[in-house]
Formats: structure tokens, C-alpha cells, sequence
């Protein structure tokens, strides 16, 4: 294979004033044969020339601990800028509360003020989520999503996992280990109609085992929209009892509750799946009250968002509009293995 040819544009012009020791050459000719040893300008050196660094602003939850989800993410951004110290990148990050809309619109407003080169952001809220796209879009702001997409959005792209698809491999998951009994799905969340992933994840589970046709299983679903609440145990309790529950879905990375309340309550034989290595679940991964997690490689969304940024707002280049993440199925018998959580 030919290597790429050293030469540029300024290059041609000035040996073409060379008092014609070129005179038979005519400019296009000269590059037609760049095109044929196919020149490619270097961005870099375009760039570096610029003077100019990008800004980048991240909109994410705000993790409720150290070991938290939303902690890894952000790892895997601060790992991606310090490739490039080159580029002279900056981030700026915004969190909000997890459970208020209102933290989120918050946040939304001084990322429009600072007007960064580009936003990646968790659409953990989809009404403030929209109208917070719709302000980027006047700015002509790229926004990148992770964790969660909303579709047909003008996102530059998606990072993370298919929502839809994991929740069919939960639903393949639990279908396969419980033989009889039914099955509850519990949401940990505030504003179940505003979080647009928990809700994909809920269709496909029912729908997995719909198109099972005849299936042992009755599903319940049930929200619980605030821990704190020392009666949300009660409520999960009487439910399991009264509905014969063999197997519990938890949508999101807060499963850990669930297995909470199966050690104190000394219940045995309930078959669990939820979403996320974070420690508090891995803990009960390893003690069998949780059989599955779903990993979700928050680490890698982190990163490859702030590459996207990168590779469309300062190289220029395509980006693909959706990246979707790999769908990891976790038992106590392989998580070791998983440099994520380590």
C-alpha cells in the first residue's frame, strides 16, 4: 500500500511560481497526483493551528455514594479527556437529584448559559429532558445521549444500552430459572411516566413472556418512589404474600433494596434480577439473594460519549447515531472477572 504523500496545498502554489521550472505542470495535474497518493490533511496540526479548545458539559444524576452507578460514568469521561491533552479539552460537569425534575431543569439552564461546544446528557427526565433538547438545538448545540435515549430527539448519538432488549433478556432470564409462581417488576424511581428506559425495560419483559403464550407466570408491576419511606418494605412484603411472587425485576441499578428486604424478612427461594455492578448488588450477587445483573458498562458510555463530542465537534468526522453498549448477564460465579468493578 502507498504511503500518504507529505505534500499540501501551499506546497503546490509555491512551486508553481518557481519561474516556471514547472511550466509544463499545470496545477490540476499536480493535484490529481496528490488525489492519487491520497493526500489527507493532517488534523491535528489543523487544530493545534486553530488555537481554539473545545468546552464539553455533562449533565448526569447525582450519584448517592462513592460505589454509586453514576460515579463510573464519569471515570470513563475524565479518562477519554486525559488521551487528548493535546486538543486542550475541558469538561464541565452538572448533577442533579435523581428524584426531582426541578434539580434537572436547574442543572438544564446553566449548561444553556454556559453554551458549551457540545453536552452529554442522561434524559433521566423526559418532559424537562425535551424541552431542554429543544434550547440546544436553537444553539445549535450537539448533544450526545447516554444510559437512556429518547428517539427521533436530533441527538448526535446514543451511547449505552438497547433498553428495550435487555429488558427481553431479563424476561428470557427469569422465564428460564422459575419453574411456577409469579413475577413482580419493581420500579425504584419518582415519576414513573417521565423515565423513558425503566419503562422500555418494562414493556419487553411483558412482552417476552406474551409471546410465550402459555406461560406459568402472572406479572404485577409496582412503583416505589422513595426508600426513605420505611413503609415501602411493608408494601413489597404484602405483595410477594398475597400474590404468590417467586420472581421479583428490578428495572434499575437500586435491586440492592430488594435484597435488603429478603435477608430481614428471612424469605427464601425468590428468584431476583436487576441492573448494575455497583457494590451494594454485587453484595447480594455473592449471598444468592440476587441471582442475575444486567451490566451495562456505565464506564465505557462515559467514555465513548465524551469520543463522539470529540470525533464530530473538533475532527469533523461521521458519527454513527447509535452506539449501543453490550448486554452483560452477571452471576457471582464470573463477576471477579469484571475489571469494571474492580
Amino acid at each position: 500500500m502507498a504511503a500518504k504523500a507529505k505534500v499540501s496545498i501551499g506546497t503546490v502554489d509555491r512551486v508553481l511560481h518557481n519561474r516556471g521550472e514547472v511550466a509544463e505542470v499545470t496545477r490540476k495535474k499536480i493535484l490529481s497526483i496528490i488525489d492519487e497518493l491520497n493526500y489527507q490533511p493532517n488534523i491535528l496540526a489543523s487544530t493545534l493551528a486553530s488555537k481554539k479548545s473545545a468546552l464539553f458539559a455533562t449533565l448526569l444524576p447525582e450519584p448517592p455514594s462513592e460505589e454509586g452507578y453514576w460515579n463510573k460514568p464519569v471515570i470513563g469521561v475524565n479518562k477519554r479527556i486525559a488521551e487528548l491533552p493535546q486538543y486542550g479539552l475541558q469538561v464541565q460537569s452538572f448533577t442533579f437529584k435523581q428524584n426531582e425534575s426541578k434539580s434537572f431543569s436547574a442543572e438544564c439552564q446553566k449548561i444553556l448559559e454556559l453554551q458549551p461546544d457540545g453536552v452529554v446528557l442522561a434524559p433521566f427526565f423526559k418532559k424537562e429532558a425535551l424541552l431542554f433538547i429543544d434550547q440546544l438545538k436553537e444553539l445549535n448545540i450537539p448533544f450526545v445521549f447516554i444510559d437512556s435515549e429518547i428517539k427521533d430527539a436530533g441527538h448526535l448519538s446514543y451511547i449505552g444500552q438497547d433498553s428495550y432488549q435487555s429488558g427481553l433478556v431479563s424476561g428470557k432470564l427469569l422465564d428460564m430459572i422459575l419453574p411456577d409462581g409469579n413475577i413482580l417488576v419493581v420500579h425504584f424511581a419518582k415519576e414513573m411516566d417521565n423515565q423513558n428506559h425503566l419503562i422500555q425495560r418494562e414493556k419487553a419483559f411483558y412482552d417476552w413472556f406474551l409471546k410465550m403464550r402459555v406461560t406459568p407466570h402472572t406479572l404485577f408491576t409496582t412503583d416505589v418512589p422513595d426508600t426513605d419511606d420505611p413503609t415501602w418494605m411493608k408494601k413489597i412484603e404484602e405483595i410477594i404474600d398475597t400474590k404468590n411472587i417467586k420472581g421479583i425485576f428490578v428495572t434499575n441499578s437500586k435491586v440492592f433494596n430488594i435484597g435488603n428486604l429478603l435477608e430481614q424478612s428471612g424469605r427464601k427461594g425468590i428468584m431476583v434480577i436487576g441492573h448494575d455492578l455497583v457494590k451494594e448488588n454485587v453484595e447480594f450477587l455473592k449471598k444468592d439473594l440476587v441471582q442475575f445483573l444486567i451490566c451495562q458498562r456505565p464506564e465505557e458510555q462515559g467514555y465513548n460519549a465524551i469520543n463522539v463530542l470529540f470525533r464530530s465537534v473538533v475532527q469533523k468526522r461521521e458519527i454513527e447515531m447509535e452506539n449501543y453498549t453490550s448486554i452483560d448477564i452477571i452471576t457471582k460465579e464470573n463477576v471477579d472477572y469484571y475489571k469494571e468493578f474492580k
